[in-house]
């Protein structure tokens, strides 16, 4: 894969190529998997057809879990395991991270696409913590935060497809939130120009104390553990 900078529409539903997938699957994985030291369990659980991953959000706009993952998909069932990743508009469009991910399949978050994609057998990634599962203090690093957030319930059951949990650990200590600082996104409106809930106050490398939305860091060489669960339906009752 030739990293270029092209822009890309993030709405289209068939943009993933299949030379970014091989590349993340034969370059980009095996390196994070080694600095990580990670695990992925649990791929044999994986059911054909589509589905819905439902994982909980690391390591701000990075989420080195979501790559390792995607390797140990790639490598466990080929590309027809992989998923598109529904994601926060605004870190898929970060310059260079927005040239990875989206020929790998991640779209702009939004119940249509989502839908789209399962009708047509696709399987989809969600993370639906957003921003306040992703930024949350590292205190919180060991809880799954959703926020109350219950739509990928009911984009599962419109669709009819099982939810797939998807659980990693550790990736969440690759740098330090030191507050979330909720009650400053709604001071300053964040959610309402920015679909922000949270104005975090972090700690990383190379970009020290920040306030606001958080940059691509150098990660901390924490372990990463991913845990894939057994499938299962919601009842429509």
């Amino acid at each position: 894969m030739s990293l270029n900078l092209k822009w890309y529409d993030i709405d289209r539903l068939d943009n993933r190529n299949s030379d970014a997938v091989a590349w993340v699957a034969n370059t980009l994985g095996p390196l994070l998997r080694r600095y990580f030291r990670a695990e992925v369990r649990g791929s044999e659980r994986v059911p054909p057809g589509g589905a819905l991953y439902v994982g909980n959000h690391n390591s701000g706009s990075l989420t080195p879990d979501s790559f390792i993952f995607l390797e140990a998909l790639y490598r466990a069932h080929g590309i027809s395991a992989m998923p598109h990743g529904l994601g926060h508009e605004f870190a898929i469009s970060l310059p260079v991270l927005h040239q990875i991910v989206v020929p790998l399949g991640a779209v702009r978050a939004s119940h249509d696409n989502g839908e789209k994609l399962l009708q047509r057998g696709e399987k989809v990634l969600v993370y639906p913590g957003g921003d306040e599962d992703a930024l949350r203090p590292y205190r919180r690093r060991n809880e799954v935060v959703f926020g109350g957030r219950q739509g990928y319930i009911r984009l599962a059951l419109r669709t009819g497809v099982p939810i797939i949990p998807v659980v990693a650990a550790g990736a969440h200590a690759t740098f330090y939130v030191i507050d979330d600082l909720r009650w400053l996104a709604k001071l300053i409106g964040a959610n309402r120009w920015g679909r922000f809930k949270v104005w975090p106050l972090t700690l990383s490398i190379p970009w020290g104390l920040t306030l606001g939305p958080l940059l691509p860091h150098i990660p901390w060489p924490t372990k990463i553990l991913i845990e894939i669960l057994e499938p299962f339906h919601f009842e429509r009752t």
